[in-house]
């Protein structure tokens, strides 16, 4: 008995300490009483549906976490696909609170929006037929490249490599159809991306030149000073206790896991390309 008491006690206790651990949960999300999050339906390994529509990845399950410490449930959070494309309008357009859905932090997104602490780096690559002759992105020059609307991909080909043509889709899995029917030569995305697919597809690769490299945050409205606070404690949380890796390991198949490993874990690469 004495045992017993001793052990819920304690437990008590722990969970009394972590709860310490977060600032206040703001008014203005207290009151909805869940997480109303913007996430990727179509980047696996960090948001996307499963064959039965259930939502899964890396990034929901931050967001579960994070309805988690908030409410006391996993279940407090109402998911949003959001592409590359819109989904700072849905967050600026209040049908979301909050972002956790592969968004990278540049100078033009935070003339616009606000991000808590970053909680992973990510990186650029290019994929292309390994039959292609194509081993560089200077080898670009000439050539189509598929890539998303609205992404830091696109960005950075039309400022530094206009001479490549480029294609533009709503969706990676439109990308992707578009690089694999031969209307383009390449495909660009973030890299954790890409990796899967050579990871499926032994007649293709990556060139291997990190570019456009930059964290990726959660981001939310700008002048919401207390969710700011509060996500970025979440994010140093999730470090502290190691959930990266459990759901890396959920999502990711052991034989491509240890790039995403050291995206969360390991410090920013040097960038390869100018």
């Amino acid at each position: 008995m004495y045992r017993t008491t001793l052990a819920a006690l304690l437990l008590t206790l722990v969970g009394a300490a972590q709860a310490a651990e977060m600032p206040p949960l703001p008014e203005s999300i207290k009151e909805v009483g869940k997480i109303n999050a913007g996430v990727r339906c179509d980047q696996p390994p960090y948001g996307y549906q499963d064959s039965n529509g259930e939502f899964a990845g890396v990034e929901v399950e931050m967001s579960r976490q994070l309805a988690e410490w908030a409410f006391g449930s996993k279940d407090k959070v109402s998911f949003t696909c959001v592409t590359a494309e819109n989904r700072i309008p849905q967050l600026m357009g209040r049908k979301v609170d909050v972002l956790i859905a592969t968004l990278g932090v540049t100078p033009e997104r935070e003339r616009v929006i606000a991000f808590s602490k970053p909680y992973r780096w990510g990186a650029s690559d290019v994929l292309v037929r390994k039959d292609s002759g194509i081993d560089s992105i200077a080898d670009l020059n000439g050539k189509t490249l598929v890539t998303l609307k609205g992404s830091v991909q696109a960005k950075w080909f039309e400022d530094r490599r206009p001479e490549v043509k480029t294609l533009r889709m709503n969706s990676a899995a439109d990308a992707l159809q578009t690089f694999r029917q031969g209307r383009a030569d390449a495909y660009t995305h973030d890299a954790a991306t890409l990796v899967v697919v050579t990871g499926n597809d032994e007649s293709v690769k990556l060139i291997g030149e990190p570019f456009q490299i930059s964290d990726a945050a959660i981001g939310l409205r700008k002048n919401e000073a207390e969710w700011q606070t509060y996500l970025t404690a979440a994010v140093d949380r999730m470090h502290a206790e190691h959930l990266f890796r459990p759901w890396v390991e959920k999502y990711v198949p052991e034989k491509i896991r240890s790039y995403y490993l050291s995206v969360f874990e390991q410090p920013r690469p040097a960038e390869s390309v100018e």
